[in-house]
């Protein structure tokens, strides 16, 4: 019987590192976006019923942090991974999160 390495199968998406943090914490603070997914969330209160999962460096530690902010998503997809990582501040506008 062969092992799973002898298959030859590459994982191609590498789990996030850091304790969850919440987005509170980290607005108006600049923070370094090191990856990012999008996905379906699995409490869909927001329009598009996605959720954004940010991998943040945060004064050397790395975060992990969550959000259905339709604007954050609908802006972050506009980024190609090639710019990762990328400097950035998180900003509170009404009810509305946006990079700035």
């Amino acid at each position: 019987m062969r092992s799973f390495s002898e298959l030859g199968i590459e994982n191609k998406s590498q789990p996030f590192a850091g304790d969850k943090i919440k987005m509170a914490k980290i607005l108006n603070v600049p923070i370094i976006v090191l990856a990012y997914k999008v996905e379906d969330s699995k409490y869909p209160k927001n329009r598009s019923g996605k959720c954004l999962t940010l991998q943040i460096e945060l004064n050397g530690t790395k975060y992990i942090v969550f959000t259905g902010s339709d604007i954050l998503i609908s802006t972050i997809q506009q980024i190609p991974p090639e710019d990762l990582p990328f400097t950035t501040t998180i900003i509170k506008n009404g009810e509305c999160y946006n990079f700035s």
